[in-house]
This record gives C-alpha cells, structure tokens and sequence, in this order.
C-alpha cells in the first residue's frame, strides 16, 4: 500500500516543481514584454487554465467518441505558449532588449485566450451514457418471427389437406410388416473334455427327469456365453 502511495507522491512533488518554472518563466517574459505588476501574475495563470480546460475538453470529446479537433488545436497553442516563454527566458533571449513582435503577441494574448476559453466553455457538452446491453425481449422483437415448424405444430397441423385434384389421401395398408429374422450363430467346435462335460450332464438330466437336457440349460451350468448354445445343442 505504501509503494503507489510514494509514486503519487513523487507525481505531485514533480508536477508542483514544473508547473511553479513554467509559472516563473510565463511571469519573466510577460514583465519583460512591458507586463508590469498584477498583469505579469496574470499571463501564466491565463496560459495554464487554458492548457488544463483544453486538455480536459479534448478527453471527453474522445471518450464520448467525438472529433476532439477544436480542444486540441486550443491545447497547442497553450502549449506553445508555455513552451515558448521557458525556451524564451533560457537566455537565447535578451529580456532587457524585447523584440517588437513579441510584445505584440504578448499584449494580444488576452484576447486570444478569452476567445478559446469562450469556445471550450460554451461548446456543447456530450454526457457519457455507457450503452446497456440489449435485452433478450428486445431481441426477440427485432428478430422476423419465424414460421412454425412442423414439430411444434399439432399433428393435425402438420399433416398436409387433401386435394380435391389429387384425390383422397391413402389409408394405412392392410399388410403385415414382416421383420427380418436374425441367422442362427455358427457352432463353434468344443473341446473333447468340454464335449464330455456336456454329455455327462444331458445324461444325468435325463436320467432324473425322463426329458433330454436343454442346451441352454446345460451351457448355463457349463458357465459358457449365450453364443455357445448352438455348440452345445450340436453334441446333444
């Protein structure tokens, strides 16, 4: 918690240092251009207000979605202002000897400045409503509704009408549905001792109820699979 705390901290002390130099060279420059007294104060506040409300104006117009082309040509030029007067006062420029040209610009940014301001002030604000998500009813409204297929609609609906042209529809047909009998499995040879097994079984069944053994009886007691049964019958 304590580190993002040091780096805001270190954003602030930074922030405050830069703005208080361009502040003092903004001040330099406009008593040097013939600015003298609570005028001089005013020409860095003028240019920083207009870079902060230029600045801001240019964000919303780009989060709402907007050409954001007025807000920042304003940007530059308080940004060419402030960059100006530091560039100015780094002793390239000899403040005691003012050109003419920059006491022009000089005395003729107030009335710059005012122009911009008015334009930000009075622009037309574009509120950010977040777009909600559509409803499903809403999506169904807009959807074409389609048509009913035939296994929601009732049987009765679903049935084609019989055509007079094409005659009455056909009934159910009388004949019996024959099914396909499965082909009996193949036997498959057993061992001799398996043979013997099976026989000695029939035998004592037969011996103790006067009936021949059943194959699949005596392939239950073999513990053999229900294919062996055909085998099983074969040596019966």
């Amino acid at each position: 918690m304590r580190a993002p705390l040091a780096r805001v901290d270190a954003v602030i002390v930074q922030a405050v240092i830069a703005g208080a130099l361009s502040f003092s060279h903004l001040h330099d420059l406009a008593a040097a251009a013939g600015q003298d007294g609570w005028k001089a104060w005013a020409y860095p506040v003028s240019v920083d207000l207009l870079l902060v409300a230029a600045w801001r104006r240019m964000r919303q117009l780009q989060r709402a979605g907007q050409a954001a082309g007025g807000p920042r040509l304003w940007f530059l030029v308080a940004l060419a202002a402030s960059l100006g007067a530091n560039v100015a006062t780094a002793g390239l420029l000899d403040l005691d000897d003012v050109p003419a040209w920059l006491r022009v610009t000089v005395a003729g940014w107030p009335a710059i400045a005012f122009f911009g301001g008015t334009l930000l002030a009075h622009a037309p604000h574009t509120p950010e409503t977040p777009t909600a998500p559509a409803s499903p009813a809403a999506d169904a409204e807009t959807e074409p509704h389609a048509a009913p297929s035939a296994v929601d609609r009732p049987d009765r609906e679903a049935l084609p009408a019989p055509s007079a042209d094409l005659g009455p529809a056909p009934g159910p047909t009388d004949e019996p549905v024959t099914t396909p009998t499965p082909a009996p499995a193949p036997a498959v040879a057993l061992p001799p001792a398996l043979v013997d097994r099976v026989r000695a079984l029939a035998d004592e069944h037969r011996s103790t109820t006067g009936r021949p053994a059943d194959p699949d009886a005596v392939r239950a007691r073999l513990g053999l699979p229900p294919s062996m049964t055909a085998s099983v019958a074969a040596h019966l």
